[in-house]
């Protein structure tokens, strides 16, 4: 019986993602766990290590499909660790004893570890996938609203006029930083484990390092410089990556649900019928997809934080620390998967409404033109006067409720100085969206 919204068989799909809870499954887990047992034993029959006879025995009883449940975990409960229940059962497997060869110079955590960043791999994977779609969606919507005005915004108030191309360019942007981090960081996390008990390797008497390396290779990892048991900044790092993209989405989730709002009513989450409807007031249309990004980033944040607490891990193996990640880092993944996949709905449908965007920069009658206005007749008046000047008839508009472009016009000091059809190119929106194109276009211009 699932207990967690990310198990759950009515919010599991909504909170997460199938593929990503595949990951992290008891199921691909052990299986994992099989992977590195079976690649140790190829590579230590290759070297003499063991005989050739006892690793192919070995190699054949490493399949989760042959695993008793059952018994693992009543064992794992029994020894607090599933890693010699497991090798438990493929000992067992074995003819003639030539299991006893199976996890040989090996210590528990080597075993777990490494099938963890053989997980990580797989989630890593998953969440690149995601953001390469996420990155065109954004690029799609950039290039097509690139000269789009909308309404900038500073502390929730109308500010200056920008594009809606250039508003999803930049996050596009930091989309793309994300994209450069995760291929940074693959080399140092996708790293093995085997150590042995202290993590020296003084269980083998020889070719324990010849052992280490082939087994990396045999899977496909990076060898370890030393072991890790203890120093746990790489699975931490995973973590502080994850929460990172789960910022960039909560950055879009914010902005849509923002302006979704009825006073604003610019952009849209896709519409489906009944989607985003209340239970008793059958106007609304509520966000919903950022909903659940929210609640997932939010979390994943507080899981990173967690990875750095197991950090704190005593001597070369520790008692407690390591276990947190056991909790925190299947949740980590799966919530974001569940962020990425909402936040790739709400990108590849978005509803754009271009003509309120330009009617929300008119309501305040010229108002957010005052900058423009201000650097428009600053050259015939001197800066700080026209300040003080566009100051003033800002407030008069305001407090009469006339355009501003009146109030300029009927001014003897500006009229002066600037004809109307002048103060209308100073007031258009338009004509004032700064170096937004050109910003847009560098940023498509640099994705690869």
């Amino acid at each position: 019986m699932a207990a967690t919204i990310i198990d759950s068989k009515i919010f599991g799909d909504m909170f997460s993602e199938a593929d990503m809870r595949y990951v992290w499954s008891d199921e691909n887990r052990t299986a994992k766990y099989l992977d590195v047992e079976r690649a140790l034993a190829k590579v230590q029959g290759r070297l003499g290590i063991i005989p050739q006879e006892a690793a192919d025995e070995i190699v054949k009883h490493c399949d989760v499909r042959q695993i008793d449940w059952v018994k693992l975990k009543a064992r794992t409960e029994q020894v607090g660790y599933p890693i010699i229940a497991v090798v438990n059962q493929i000992n067992a497997a074995c003819r003639d004893k030539l299991g006893e060869y199976c996890h040989w110079g090996a210590t528990t955590q080597d075993i777990t570890d490494t099938a963890t960043v053989l997980q990580i791999r797989e989630g890593l994977a998953l969440v690149q996938r995601d953001l390469a779609e996420i990155s065109a969606a954004l690029a799609s919507l950039a290039k097509k609203y690139r000269d789009t005005p909308v309404i900038g915004r500073s502390n929730l108030q109308q500010a200056t006029p920008i594009t809606f191309g250039y508003k999803m360019a930049g996050i596009l942007a930091g989309i793309e930083r994300h994209r450069e981090r995760l291929a940074q960081l693959k080399p140092r996390v996708l790293v093995g484990q085997f150590g042995g008990a202290s993590g020296t390797l003084s269980s083998l008497a020889k070719g324990a390092m010849e052992t280490q390396a082939g087994l990396m290779q045999e899977l496909g990892l990076g060898q370890p410089l030393i072991s890790w048991h203890t120093v746990r900044d790489n699975i931490a790092e995973v973590g502080a990556f994850l929460g990172l993209v789960g910022g960039s989405l909560g950055k879009i989730a914010m902005d849509v649900k923002l302006m979704m709002q009825t006073e604003v009513a610019e952009v849209f989450e896709p519409f489906a019928p009944g989607r985003g409807s209340s239970s008793t007031m059958p106007q609304k249309r509520n966000p919903i997809s950022c909903l659940y990004i929210h609640a997932n980033i939010s979390v994943v944040r507080q899981h990173a934080a967690a990875l750095m607490d197991a950090m704190v891990a005593d001597h070369e193996r520790s008692t407690g620390p390591w276990e947190i990640e056991w909790v925190v880092l299947p949740e980590i993944f799966c919530l974001m998967a569940g962020a990425l996949k909402q936040t790739k709905f709400v990108l590849a449908g978005l509803e754009v409404d271009a003509a309120r965007m330009r009617a929300n920069i008119d309501i305040t009658k010229g108002l957010v033109m005052s900058e423009a206005v201000m650097m428009g007749l600053g050259p015939c008046i001197g800066r700080e006067y026209a300040h003080d000047l566009v100051y003033e008839l800002c407030r008069a508009a305001l407090k009469d409720n006339r355009p501003l472009i009146e109030l300029l016009a009927e001014h003897a000091e500006v009229s002066r100085h600037v004809s109307r059809a002048k103060l209308e190119e100073f007031c258009d929106p338009a004509n004032n969206l700064g170096q937004a194109g050109h910003m847009v276009d560098r940023v498509l211009a640099s994705l690869k």
